[in-house]
């Protein structure tokens, strides 16, 4: 059981990256508001860091508000920003192991993951991964599927499918994957966003959700029936919906989430609305997961220029998740 006077820990992503300053600098917005820890190796941490290594998470109440709490994760090298190394590419993804592991054993109350860049972890370490997201479902184990949702104060918006090809949309996209999708991000609006009766948009795959079988065929064949059949079920389900039509404020007053087909049809209304707020949080995990909607950042690592907002809340929606 976790307990929820446990920190949030913060994992250090790709040291090269922006994510160590945007740690650095969301402690130092939310110090006081929010327990956190850091993991990582401090050598990664911008010099003027106030910091002081723990060797428990039991330890962040003693450090207060004077310096971030760091648990140690030494690196074989110290980072160039803007410059990945992939002596470091296995650090980050055990860092990421470690903090999962530190969260289910109780000792932190949810993850934040700082940014990775998976072409480092692929030629550094081989990841086997298409992503973050993928590789938190596999720590989870048990054949555990995690969903991807994106959030801000404007809009949640989660995609079926996540990190393939459009090519490969139609095939991947099933009946069986997108109930899952749907139940998944029902069962997590209501029992990690405090939604008792979640209202959900789904998105048509074919422009103007297909326009009768103009533009496509997969909403009369099997996506209609679908929600057809789900709505029987109990589900409170608007759609297939045209994708262009569904994002402006006033469609986006009447649900609580909307599930598109594929990433770009998820993330580009989130990032064009909302692009400093917006959270990736993962949903159907056996734990809290939330990450900054953006990447490395590799052309201003290093310079100070780094917008820290996405990382300031998604620790603010980690700790509100958990109940800090």
């Amino acid at each position: 059981m976790t307990d929820t006077t446990a920190p949030v820990v913060i994992s250090c992503g790709e040291p090269a990256g922006i994510g160590p300053e945007i740690a650095a600098a969301a402690w130092s917005a939310l110090r006081g508001a929010v327990p956190m820890v850091w993991m990582g190796d401090p050598r990664h941490l911008p010099p003027a860091t106030p910091h002081r290594v723990i060797e428990t998470a039991n330890e962040v109440a003693e450090v207060g508000d004077a310096a971030l709490p760091v648990l140690a994760h030494p690196f074989p090298q110290p980072a160039t920003p803007g410059v990945p190394d992939p002596a470091n590419a296995q650090g980050v993804i055990d860092v990421i192991a470690a903090s999962v592991e530190l969260v289910r054993r109780g000792g932190a109350s949810a993850l934040c993951t700082a940014p990775i860049h998976k072409q480092a972890l692929i030629e550094g370490a081989g990841f086997a991964y298409p992503g973050h997201t993928e590789y938190l479902a596999a720590l989870a184990g048990d054949g555990q599927r995690a969903v991807m949702m994106l959030a801000s104060d404007q809009l949640r918006v989660v995609p079926a499918t996540i990190h393939i090809a459009l090519e490969d949309v139609p095939q991947a996209l099933t009946p069986a994957l997108l109930r899952e999708t749907i139940e998944i991000t029902h069962a997590d609006l209501r029992t990690r966003f405090g939604v008792a009766s979640p209202r959900l948009a789904v998105a048509g795959l074919n422009p103007h959700a297909g326009e009768g079988g103009t533009m496509g065929r997969q909403e009369l064949t099997w996506i209609a029936p679908l929600l057809d059949a789900m709505r029987g079920e109990g589900f409170d389900l608007r759609g297939p919906l045209p994708a262009d039509t569904m994002f402006h404020a006033a469609a986006r007053a009447q649900y609580d989430a909307a599930i598109a087909m594929y990433h770009d049809q998820a993330l580009i209304p989130i990032k064009t609305l909302d692009f400093d707020r917006g959270v990736n949080v993962t949903l159907g995990l056996p734990f809290i997961r939330t990450s900054p909607d953006h990447g490395t950042a590799f052309d201003i690592a290093g310079k100070g220029t780094a917008n820290p907002t996405s990382m300031i809340e998604a620790i603010r929606l980690a700790a509100r998740m958990a109940g800090l």
